[in-house]
């Protein structure tokens, strides 16, 4: 099988060419054991004709599956290095292992870095999307310590709570979702459907309708006749909404917003207190120096609200100040959280604390999700059953007073 490459040598230079070979996964070994970094392998005859084949299998790093790799990989690594196994030889079982596909590549890349010389914090600077800043400096500060067994083992733990609190909330938001979804689509059904056949009755009896009936046949109107203009509204609305929270007033207004929110934004101020008070204290806990890791923990805060508050900390800090200054705004940061800090300086346990409470705060997001879910979905049928059966008394009331009327005559 004759594949065309694209791949960089060790000066970074693009090489082009063609590899006679059994497939692309194999042909990618091959141009790596040369020593280049693959960027692209397609398949065709000559790397200049240009032409663009339906068979074409470009090697992009990363991919939606690297997320959930990333607490995995960080935990065997660390396993291996415990073990006294050279950081290369680890790198490789771990591709070995890895399926083919957009994360053995990203492997397949530290793996080459490494091998040229770079220590592993730089191989996997560049994957940024991949490896974030936090987890870039926990490994070099393990590095520069001859910790990094240690270090890994913290950020295994830091992903794998990460991942878990992702999951907590995207499991909790599923079943409303679908709920929101299946009635939006039975409402649809009966104003396209169901209500345009009762209208066809009244009409044919001349019954008069009540004003509940007469509103619900007026929407069945409006929705069969003009609901693309209602799919091209929400559209719309969406794009130019998301467009909109991507320039900075727009990001500064949503999260003003999110953090006013009845119970929402309680649910937002805790999860984010708990994640900036465990990072901050994994970071301190690694001995980063403090500056430094108010700098990490401010770039993921995840909120404008919170990346200044980190901010002012970091000047407080700067001007030789308390950091638990910055941590005394009750709008944003429970009362313990500063309380705790507090008194962590003056034990000079401030890292041990931060981890404690984090651990009791991460407790309580865990029983806000679960206890969210279980008021969510009686809430969502109970407006599910309401919806449809005002439409249904609606419909039939016309019928009720005619039988009414039959029966009186």
């Amino acid at each position: 099988m004759n594949l065309v490459y694209t791949a960089y040598d060790k000066t970074g230079k693009a090489v082009k060419g063609t590899i006679d070979s059994s497939d692309v996964a194999t042909a990618g070994q091959t141009l790596r054991q040369r020593g280049l970094l693959v960027a692209e392998i397609s398949a065709g005859s000559t790397p200049t004709t240009g032409a663009k084949s339906s068979r074409r299998m470009p090697l992009r790093f990363g991919g939606n599956d690297a997320a959930k790799n990333i607490p995995m990989f960080t935990r065997q690594l660390c396993v291996f290095i415990s073990c006294g196994t050279q950081m290369l030889e680890a790198l490789r079982s771990l591709e070995r292992q890895a399926k083919p596909g957009p994360w053995r590549d990203t492997i397949s890349g530290i793996c080459v870095r490494v091998e040229e010389g770079a220590s592993l914090s730089q191989a996997l600077g560049a994957y940024p999307q991949h490896f974030d800043s936090v987890y870039r400096s926990l490994v070099s500060a393990g590095e520069s310590s001859g910790c990094l067994a240690e270090m890994l083992d913290r950020v295994a733990t830091l992903k794998q709570k990460q991942k878990k609190v992702r999951r907590s909330i995207s499991g909790a938001l599923i079943y409303p979702i679908l709920l929101i979804t299946l009635t939006l689509a039975m409402l649809g059904l009966l104003l396209a459907f169901v209500v345009p056949k009762f209208t066809l009755l009244f009409e044919s009896m001349d019954v008069p309708l009540p004003a509940s009936t007469k509103a619900l046949v007026g929407i069945s109107n409006v929705f069969r006749q003009y609901w693309w203009g209602g799919f091209l509204l929400i559209g719309g609305g969406v794009v130019g909404a998301l467009r909109f929270v991507a320039t900075e007033k727009g990001r500064l207004m949503r999260d003003a917003l999110l953090l006013k929110l009845p119970i929402i934004g309680k649910i937002i101020k805790s999860f984010a207190t708990a994640r900036i008070v465990r990072l901050l204290g994994v970071l301190m806990a690694a001995h980063v120096p403090i500056l430094e890791a108010l700098s990490l923990v401010k770039e993921g805060a995840g909120n404008s609200k919170y990346s200044d508050l980190i901010a002012a900390a970091e000047k407080n800090v700067s001007q030789g100040e308390s950091i638990s200054l910055a941590f005394s705004d009750e709008s944003l940061i429970d009362p313990s959280v500063y309380e705790v800090i507090h008194s962590g300086e003056a034990s000079g346990q401030v890292d041990q604390l931060l981890l404690n409470v984090a651990g009791f705060l991460e407790e309580d997001n865990d029983i806000i999700v679960s206890s969210l879910t279980t008021i969510i979905e009686p809430i969502m049928l109970i407006i599910m059953g309401i919806l449809v059966g005002c439409v249904a008394v609606s419909m039939f009331m016309p019928l009720f007073d005619l039988t009414a009327m039959t029966q009186a005559s």
